[in-house]
């Protein structure tokens, strides 16, 4: 079976930024300041908070402002962040609700198999013979498989698992999909 590892959403809707700009992925989002040491609670928005280590570089907010990371911390469902030249409540305070990102272009590669969400959303679905299905919209995790959420030419949603039985090629370089019909699956492959 092959996984599907994601670490955060794309900021911009179709995860491709205006040509020749990076890319910038959130990871979490900045909430209220902790303590009297610079410190803040951050919700975490990506698979591999552990990552996020002194020295890591963020950036924040809409115009990516970047931070390296003084200390991170876990804090029940959250982490507790702190960033070089803000030690104290007040300078942090003024980054409250923003959204802590990092460059796609700077992100570890996956294992043979493994793909950030960011890769897989906006990318082309085709079948065996290369007529197209649709577009991945979204990616649904459960407890057996992710499923990708294809919105059809007639914007209509299909359901696909990502599964070796149903997924057979993923072709990062060319965004494109193939998957088997399996009968059942697509209202067209129950003929």
């Amino acid at each position: 079976m092959t996984d599907l590892d994601h670490l955060g959403q794309p900021l911009e809707p179709t995860g491709s930024p205006v040509s020749g700009e990076p890319v910038f992925l959130a990871v979490g989002k900045l909430r209220r300041p902790h303590g009297v040491h610079g410190e803040m609670l951050m919700d975490v928005l990506t698979d591999f908070p552990e990552r996020l280590a002194p020295g890591v570089r963020v950036f924040i907010g809409e115009d990516h402002q970047p931070f390296l990371i003084r200390s991170c911390r876990s804090q029940m469902d959250a982490l507790l962040v702190a960033f070089q030249g803000n030690t104290t409540p007040e300078a942090v305070g003024l980054l409250r609700n923003r959204l802590v990102c990092v460059r796609a272009d700077e992100i570890p590669d996956l294992g043979e198999g493994e793909y950030y969400h960011h890769e897989i959303l906006g990318m082309k679905v085709v079948d065996e013979g290369g007529a197209l299905i649709g577009f991945i919209t979204d990616i649904l995790e459960s407890a057996a498989h992710d499923i990708f959420v294809v919105q059809t030419e007639d914007k209509k949603e299909v359901l696909i698992p990502m599964t070796d039985e149903v997924v057979l090629k993923v072709d990062i370089t060319r965004r494109e999909m193939q998957v088997r019909l399996l009968p059942g699956l697509f209202p067209e492959a129950a003929d």
